[in-house]
């Protein structure tokens, strides 16, 4: 069993093709070694974004702070602090700040995504 703030945790730079100003803390990860699920903390500076992405596996979204966009191909869904999402498996999605302030928030994936 674990219990520590979100800050304790290592916070790291996403560097990937057509991603940018994005940072990731694997509050719950490999390290853990949670069996089912792990727990990510996601922030997005002002104009940045994930790239457009697909994977096998679905996963939940829970906004903490800021504005921003779920991107599809076909359409475009606001986020904002409060907001939750669910990205299907194998749907093509991206996630985008569209305000002034870092969009922050945590993302649920299955194991098997890595």
């Amino acid at each position: 069993m674990i219990a520590k703030k979100y800050d304790e945790v290592e916070k790291q730079k996403i560097q990937m093709d057509q991603a940018k100003g994005i940072s990731i803390r694997w509050l719950i990860g490999p390290d853990q070694e949670a069996p089912n699920f792990y727990l990510r903390h996601f922030e997005v500076e002002p104009g940045g974004h994930t790239p457009y992405h697909t994977h096998p596996w679905e996963h939940e979204v829970y906004v903490l702070e800021g504005k921003g966009k779920l991107n599809t191909k076909d359409k475009s869904l606001p986020l904002e602090k409060n907001y939750f999402a669910l990205v299907m498996p194998g749907e093509e999605h991206q996630f985008e700040n569209t305000g002034d302030t870092t969009l922050e928030f945590l993302c649920v994936i299955p194991t098997e995504g890595l």
